[in-house]
């Protein structure tokens, strides 16, 4: 007979220990760890990869594979950051702070596939019935084909999938799931961890494709063990500040396609709007003839995403300066800075300075390093930009300009949102097909690109 034994976790990053420790020797947090009674009997080896082949070798020969592999939601950006769409038995997690928009998106997504004619199932552990339809209503009429089911109980619920076969289902959320085989309160690691893996074997077994709604920590990862991430085939990450209109969705992990997409999204009254050209969105409300301002390009995925980067330089009335960077990376702010002051000798020892990619969205691609330099400099000399100038492109050490990748793409977008000149690194004229109707500027180094915006 197995007997129960005693294990603390940590609630971070789902560390095991014998015993309690006042700090995780794995994430370095303090005060994490919890206790769990958890039971020793010994796991079945059947896994949801295996299971229903009679764990027998198969050929590739044998495997028959389905005409129709992705389904699609209708929801441009969702479809594009998961690849294409939703792939037949999958296992897609979405976290993101509350009230950031998860559960919307999901039921929008739901009721497009309903809509098709896909058969959905959307369960709740946090919310009744009457309160899932009254956020329904507000985005519009949903068909019948989508149905609703409040209920905790994994058990419970994989009973239902295996009996209903929906086509898609969403878990809203994993932490609010128990299994009555685990010994510990919802929410807590080994329920997370188990209710998971139900729902990875089911998913796998009958073809179910299974959204899973996963709550955060306040460094922004998926509460519970890292191996929840593992154990899924997609990790979605919803970004934004709560108080803010816009939203970006971004994977973090994605078996079935590229992790580079992001999908950008504009919350309104009646839901979740998508927002087709981030580069006008982002450029909305840009200042004219003001110094400290430039727009630069970044590729994420296959999209050029045009941005606003705005720099303010005073001198300190502080012996320590302070430095501030929002959307870009405090570490890479300081390195260009250090560059200016040793390539350029300008004294920005003395000087505050503050960073912000305006709109919020955080980018931390090296080809924005050039408009970040150039943002300071403009600052600190109070040298307004050409509002009809961009520049992009990464920063070496040694003051040098590196090429960049995409940055024909990068041109047309800047192109096409009505600039007449770029900064672009030297190295990328080397095969750059030249187009018609903006004029472009190489620089191999820093001194070069800051005597183009003079």
């Amino acid at each position: 007979m197995s007997k129960d034994k005693t294990v603390f976790y940590c609630q971070n990053c789902g560390y095991e220990s014998a015993k309690w420790m006042g700090q995780c020797p794995s994430c370095h947090e303090w005060n994490t760890f919890v206790e769990e009674k958890v039971s020793a009997a010994k796991p079945s080896t059947k896994t949801a990869r295996n299971a229903g082949t009679g764990n027998k070798p198969a050929r590739f020969s044998e495997i028959s594979m389905e005409t129709e592999q992705r389904r699609k939601t209708d929801i441009g950006e969702l479809d594009r950051v998961l690849g294409g769409g939703i792939v037949k038995g999958s296992l897609i997690l979405i976290g993101g702070d509350p009230g950031i928009g998860k559960s919307t998106l999901l039921l929008q997504a739901c009721r497009n596939l309903a809509a098709d004619g896909a058969d959905v199932l959307y369960i709740s552990g946090e919310e009744s019935l009457q309160q899932i339809k009254m956020r329904a209503d507000r985005i519009g009429d949903i068909s019948d084909s989508m149905r609703l089911l409040c209920e905790t109980n994994i058990g419970d619920i994989n009973e239902i999938l295996q009996n209903e076969k929906p086509d898609i289902a969403v878990i809203d959320s994993i932490q609010t799931m128990y299994s009555e085989d685990v010994a510990s309160a919802p929410g807590s690691v080994s329920q997370v961890r188990e209710a998971t893996g139900i729902l990875l074997m089911t998913a796998k077994t009958i073809g179910i494709s299974i959204f899973i709604v996963g709550h955060v920590t306040k460094e922004g990862a998926v509460a519970g063990p890292r191996v929840l991430e593992h154990m899924v085939d997609t990790v979605l990450y919803f970004e934004g500040d709560r108080h803010a209109s816009y939203r970006i969705l971004r994977a973090a992990k994605n078996r079935f396609g590229s992790t580079d997409e992001i999908g950008v999204f504009e919350m309104r009254n009646d839901g979740l709007s998508e927002v087709p050209n981030p580069s006008e969105y982002m450029l909305s409300g840009k200042p004219e003839n003001s110094s400290g301002s430039i727009v630069s390009c970044s590729v994420e995925g296959s999209r050029p995403v045009l941005m606003e980067i705005q720099a303010l330089v005073c001198r300190s009335n502080f012996g320590l300066p302070r430095r501030t960077a929002a959307g870009a990376d405090y570490n890479r702010v300081n390195l260009l800075m250090a560059v200016l002051e040793k390539r350029m000798g300008m004294d920005l020892s003395m000087c505050d300075a503050y960073v912000n990619i305006a709109g919020g969205i955080r980018m931390n691609e090296p080809a924005v390093d050039l408009g970040i330099l150039l943002a300071i400099v403009s600052s600190y000399k109070d040298i307004p930009v050409d509002d009809g100038t961009a520049a992009f492109g990464e920063v070496g050490l040694s003051g040098e300009l590196r090429a960049v990748r995409d940055a024909e793409h990068r041109i047309q977008e800047l192109k096409k949102m009505g600039f007449e000149k770029v900064i672009i690194p030297k190295a990328n004229m080397k095969h750059l097909k030249k187009p018609e109707g903006i004029e472009i500027i190489p620089a191999s180094t820093i001194q070069e690109a800051v005597k183009a915006i003079k």
